[in-house]
């Protein structure tokens, strides 16, 4: 027994190392990201009063004294400016008008030579019950919001969850690009690699060797390298534009870049093979003499090739098809520089929540619908990769 608990101690301490790594680097920022998706505290740290008084407000009436008292003590206290903002921009995007209002507020209650006896001498705005309602709403330190408004989707002032307006439902059309491109890389690289792995599986020797060595080579070159070099190939004046003129088979450049079609080539180049090889894997284990069968029973190439080898293949064009899939989902750089505007994905809108407008709640929501169905299309690749052929 001590000899056993002595080789689990020594194998727990050689794997402390790559826990921590995973642990600092993957899992702790993974929660800090989902935690911002549901986490709503800029409004509540600044009004601790007010939240003690809400909390007997029917929500139908109009303020009471003490609730303006307790907001105008709250408004008083606060002292740091970036607070302040972020807590004006929760409330104003709960309820329109709250910028103006809080800062035509908040300017006369610093007027100490004449300090206003109640909120409502300051603004009429302030005996609407739905602004009260707005603050009431934010109190909470948790909050669906973020998640309901990645899917378009929000509350009414009953509370009752309804799809937002026309003018503010931008992030569904979104998904429903992301995953329309996907489908479409996914299409175009099983289309591509099923003929590829075909051929590879019926080589031998460095004739194999080498159209592996050829589909591997964009593994082996920064993506971003990768990328580029398309921005190159595909521009107008590219080598590609330049080969098609030269044999004559176009009279004027092929707008091949700023587009879905320039996105579709550069990502399914860089993710074919994910698709070759797992279908590679489960050709080589079919045994070569079904086909031969099938030709000496009658059966036509394309018969045979229907009823006996891609049967026994699709196990592997789902692994991959899977595998391309998920990775597509998630891109970035690709559609960033050679897609045009109507051709941004989820990542980027992701990047600018979290870099140009500072929404950490919103990226982290995105973030959160991501990798629900990242995780969701990875389940069923792993129950794929791991089921028996005999089995299917």
């Amino acid at each position: 027994m001590s000899a056993v608990s002595s080789r689990t101690g020594r194998s727990l301490v050689l794997l402390a190392p790559l826990l921590l790594f995973l642990i600092g680097f993957f899992v702790w920022p993974l929660f800090s990201m989902m935690s911002q998706a549901v986490s709503d505290p800029a409004v509540l740290r600044l009004l601790p009063r007010s939240a003690e008084v809400l909390t007997d407000w029917d929500r139908k009436s109009p303020p009471t004294m003490p609730m303006q008292t307790a907001l105008m003590e709250d408004l008083k206290a606060v002292d740091d400016d970036q607070a302040l903002g972020d807590m004006v921009r929760r409330l104003n995007s709960a309820r329109s008008g709250f910028r103006t209002l809080m800062s035509k507020t908040i300017s006369a209650l610093d007027d100490t030579a004449n300090p206003p006896a109640d909120l409502v001498s300051i603004d009429k705005r302030w005996e609407k019950p739905e602004f009260w309602l707005a603050i009431a709403d934010a109190l909470s330190p948790l909050t669906d919001r973020n998640l309901l408004a990645a899917v378009d989707l929000g509350r009414n002032a009953a509370g009752d969850i309804e799809h937002l307006p026309a003018d503010r439902s931008v992030n569904r059309v979104i998904l429903v690009r992301t995953f329309w491109i996907a489908a479409l890389v996914t299409f175009a690289c099983a289309g591509i690699g099923f003929p590829y792995a075909m051929i590879a599986a019926s080589l031998t020797g460095w004739k194999r060797d080498l159209m592996l060595a050829a589909v591997l080579l964009p593994l082996w070159t920064s993506l971003l390298v990768r990328t580029a070099a398309w921005f190159i190939l595909l521009q107008e004046k590219g080598l590609i534009n330049d080969l098609l003129q030269t044999l004559g088979l176009i009279d004027a450049p092929l707008p091949l870049i700023f587009n879905r079609t320039g996105v579709i080539i550069a990502m399914t180049h860089v993710l074919l093979p994910f698709m070759v090889l797992p279908i590679y894997s489960v050709l080589i284990t079919i045994p070569k003499n079904l086909m031969p069968a099938a030709a000496s029973l009658g059966a036509p190439p394309w018969r045979a090739f229907l009823r006996v080898l891609l049967p026994l293949s699709l196990r592997g064009v789902a692994s991959g098809s899977l595998l391309v899939f998920i990775s597509a989902i998630g891109y970035y750089i690709t559609p960033a520089l050679i897609g045009g505007p109507g051709d941004q994905m989820i990542s980027s809108i992701i990047a600018f929540y979290a870099t140009g407008s500072a929404n950490w709640g919103m990226a982290g929501a995105l973030g959160v619908v991501l990798l629900v169905a990242t995780l969701l299309l990875y389940s069923v690749y792993a129950r794929l990769s791991t089921d028996e052929p005999g089995r299917r």
